[in-house]
């Protein structure tokens, strides 16, 4: 099984800590070079220093704040003159919870430019390069909820389902082209947004976080939660060359959680 990456170059967004920074990682060990996008610089140079090199990798970062499409635009076409992007792993962090009644209009349009227009712009500024190279892996870290929404993440759930849409049209647009455009979808694993999510679910219920985690692994046929780096290696594999006949799929990764197929 081909899951060499050497002389390959992915970017990575949302790549400091939890999903997005496992993917990099796993990436790493397969000998891709490694492009390393978020807001905070410091953090990206933290990040950038644990990086696998041992087959002569070259890794970079470019600061970006995802709430401002112009500067991911920026910073992306920037890069890309000079450098081609062979995988491109779209991440950021999800939007506050809350009812999906009571979110405001504005609510729905930051989540929409925050996921679905960086991620759109992004894909427009690497697939020259991707079809030049006959090459090509966008993956797109998004969520369980586009195939069974999630109680008290309203607004999440309805960009999440956009976003997945938005890829399997473009699977279908780029497939002749050796480029593949595939959903991995996470489920509750150990990270900073499940420790968000797990505080307001015992805010709300009005109960300790303790028993909200007992009540989340009680319906992960698993029995635990998942691991970054467990995260981590099925975007590397999606992002491989075995994976050239997977295109268009929403991946889970959740233990079993999921009630439907």
């Amino acid at each position: 099984m081909n899951l060499d990456l050497t002389n390959k170059t992915a970017l990575v967004c949302g790549s400091t800590q939890g999903l997005g920074y496992a993917s990099a990682a796993e990436l790493a060990l397969l000998g891709c070079n490694l492009v390393l996008m978020a807001r905070n610089e410091e953090k990206l140079k933290e990040a950038l220093s644990s990086l696998d090199s041992s087959k002569g990798q070259q890794h970079q970062y470019l600061v970006a704040d995802f709430t401002d499409t112009t500067a991911v635009k920026d910073a992306t076409d920037g890069f890309i003159k000079t450098n081609t992007i062979h995988i491109l792993v779209n991440n950021t962090g999800g939007p506050p919870g809350g009812a999906a009644l009571t979110a405001r209009p504005e609510d729905f349009l930051a989540a929409f430019n925050n996921h679905l227009i960086n991620n759109h712009n992004l894909t427009q500024a690497v697939v020259p390069g991707m079809k030049a190279a006959g090459f090509g892996r966008i993956i797109n870290i998004i969520s369980t909820s586009v195939k069974s929404p999630i109680a008290g993440l309203g607004v999440s759930n309805t960009i999440r389902a956009a976003v997945a849409n938005w890829a399997k049209t473009l699977a279908t647009e780029l497939g002749p082209f050796g480029i593949t455009v595939n959903n991995v979808l996470p489920g509750f694993t150990k990270t900073v947004r499940a420790d968000y999510v797990i505080a307001s679910k015992a805010k709300a219920g009005n109960i300790t976080e303790k028993e909200v985690m007992k009540q989340l692994v009680a319906e992960i046929p698993a029995g635990r939660i998942g691991q970054p780096e467990e995260f981590g290696a099925a975007v590397a594999f999606l992002a491989s060359p075995a994976a050239a006949y997977i295109n268009g799929i929403n991946l889970p990764v959740d233990g079993g959680r999921l009630g439907c197929l």
